[in-house]
């Protein structure tokens, strides 16, 4: 019977008080190691998500919130390359490369001209905030990081790319071998670009004349009036490369091709390979640009209206390339300060490059 009404919580026991209290002390222990329990399974619920999501927190960038770029290894990334081009891409990923060394860096040479070229231009001063600078050497990095904000340092172990490199000398074929494998690195990382060489003068926005339709596109030496002709005569100082697998493959088969043409630069391999059937095979879509919008010493368009970009090419010597592109910006000032009756007659302005040039 006292069993019973021990069981029973409403039912008062009048007689011996012992089988109350120890019913009452297992009531009273089992709430507390339940209670206990309770609480142990609450904190170490906490304790495993904490660290979940403190391991989370300090993932690098490129795992935690990023997908992989197509075909590369994000082991392979380099960081600091990825945080420079972050800052200086477009909303579409897409960013302007040029390179420099000590000898084109070096204050009042091509670098200063190039700059100035994007200030006075019609609607280029903006695309400043998009290029990324890459140095081949430490005196052109340290210089590129006191006038311009987004600067890479590109280091190419056991060679010294600092001083002028003559055409087709091996310094100057390893150097533009090392660059288009940058390129290459660039697309594996998702990103578009249009390539640069620094002695190209960005006279307007080139954006609105580039082919939309188009995963490569490269200026002309010279242009014989058919952007599809593969024909062309190509100059591999200015291209605007998008980023897809026909891209990133053609630019990997591009890079291994250097084995089968030993002894030339970049271009001419370019030359050789254009035409193959592994350009077909990827479904590459190649166009090429006219030089009455990108043209250069080589063949230039006689209309300043429609000129976007100049290139100091078909000239040997940086003394050379820098006399005759201050020439050139000189026009182009004079040309902009006309009135705009003046300037809208294609036959306003007229170049008086190349000089030292020819």
């Amino acid at each position: 019977m006292a069993s019973t009404m021990a069981n029973d919580p409403a039912t008062e026991v009048h007689g011996d008080s012992k089988p109350s209290v120890s019913c009452s002390n297992y009531v009273i222990n089992t709430r507390i190691v339940t209670i206990t329990l309770l609480i142990l399974g609450v904190g170490i619920s906490c304790w495993v998500f904490y660290n979940k999501a403190y391991a989370f927190q300090f993932l690098p960038r490129s795992y935690s919130s990023s997908p992989s770029p197509p075909n590369s290894s994000l082991g392979n990334i380099d960081l600091n390359l990825q945080k420079v081009l972050e800052k200086a891409a477009t909303r579409d990923k897409t960013v302007i490369i040029t390179t420099v060394n000590q000898a084109w860096a070096a204050s009042h040479s091509i670098f200063d001209v190039f700059l100035e070229s994007f200030r006075i231009g019609n609607g280029t001063f903006k695309l400043l905030n998009h290029m990324v600078v890459v140095s081949m050497d430490h005196k052109a990095y340290e210089r590129c990081l006191t006038v311009h904000p987004h600067c890479y340092a590109l280091r190419t172990k056991g060679i010294n790319f600092s001083s002028e490199t003559y055409f087709m000398t091996p310094n100057y074929l390893d150097m533009m071998w090392r660059r288009t494998n940058f390129l290459a690195s660039i697309l594996e990382m998702g990103y578009n670009f249009v390539f640069t060489d620094t002695d190209i003068m960005w006279l307007q926005d080139p954006f609105r004349y580039f082919f939309q339709d188009a995963d490569f596109q490269i200026a002309c030496d010279q242009f014989n009036g058919n952007s599809y002709d593969k024909n062309n005569s190509p100059n591999g100082g200015f291209m605007y490369v998008k980023s897809n697998n026909r891209t990133i493959q053609f630019y990997k088969f591009w890079c291994s091709s250097r084995k089968n043409y030993p002894g030339k630069n970049e271009q001419d391999v370019f030359n050789k390979i254009k035409k193959g059937p592994f350009i077909k095979k990827i479904g590459l879509e190649m166009r090429f640009l006219s030089t009455a919008y990108f043209g250069g010493f080589c063949e230039h368009g006689k209309d300043f209206n429609l000129m976007s970009t100049m290139h100091a090419n078909c000239c040997f010597g940086l003394a050379n390339k820098l006399h005759d592109l201050k020439i050139l910006l000189a026009d182009w000032r004079r040309f902009l300060s006309l009135p705009p009756s003046i300037k809208a007659l294609s036959s306003s302005s007229s170049w008086r490059v190349p000089q030292k040039c020819k």
